[in-house]
């Protein structure tokens, strides 16, 4: 592969891998790049302001946070598929956010596996290793897409639940985490592109390195037969 093709393709992958890693670490350790927010204010009997975050802990593991008025966070306990529910002032009414809708945010950590195989690929100067590199990134940019479909079906229904609740004035908004996402995908994309563009460089380059010699004849046809010499 050649250089101009293949540092910018490594660039692609170890930024892709970077933004995925953090997104799949997430809550609790990393309370800032959560998928999903809602910033709620009780008008009813308190005027307490919290927030209710969504994200991602490690591998296998999910944990949401509560924010009070003096920004203190409560994070559950990390598990796989964990279940929110979020009541009102007056606590009459409550809403939940069931485990089906978090359990598939695992899909983060699978793409930042796929994405850290095709990284280490990447690093090859063999065409075969190459090829597989380019394929493992559009693999990786599909699971990643999927990802970020749950995030956005993640985000919908938090939105849809926390308005069924009266007595709240709700704001959820998708976390820096759901961008992260986004970006890591568009930068999967141009990483397998990238990849594919420099083995196919490689080739022709190959091609072109072989020697051509121009066909000579020493025969002049019929006629050359009777030219005198």
């Amino acid at each position: 592969m050649t250089r101009a093709f293949c540092i910018p393709g490594i660039i692609f992958l170890v930024a892709a891998f970077v933004l995925s890693l953090l997104v799949s670490i997430s809550l609790p350790y990393l309370t800032a790049l959560d998928v999903a927010r809602t910033d709620f204010a009780m008008v009813e009997g308190s005027k307490e302001r919290a927030s209710q975050r969504f994200g991602r802990l490690t591998i296998d593991y999910r944990a949401n946070c509560r924010y009070d008025t003096d920004n203190d966070r409560i994070c559950t306990d990390a598990h796989h598929g964990y279940s929110v529910f979020i009541q009102n002032a007056d606590k009459s009414e409550t809403v939940d956010i069931g485990a089906s809708w978090t359990r598939g945010l695992a899909v983060h950590p699978v793409a930042t596996a796929v994405t850290f195989v095709a990284l280490c690929m990447s690093f090859s100067q063999h065409v075969t290793v190459t090829l597989l590199a380019s394929l493992t990134s559009f693999f990786a940019a599909l699971l990643t897409l999927i990802a970020f479909a749950i995030d956005i079906a993640l985000f919908a229904y938090l939105k849809h639940q926390v308005n069924k609740l009266n007595g709240l004035n709700a704001n959820t908004k998708p976390g820096p985490g759901f961008w992260m996402t986004f970006v890591s995908f568009i930068l999967l994309l141009l990483a397998g592109c990238t990849v594919c563009f420099g083995r196919r460089k490689q080739r022709m380059s190959g091609a072109s390195a072989y020697p051509s010699y121009p066909m000579s004849s020493k025969s002049g046809g019929f006629l050359s037969r009777f030219r005198r010499k």
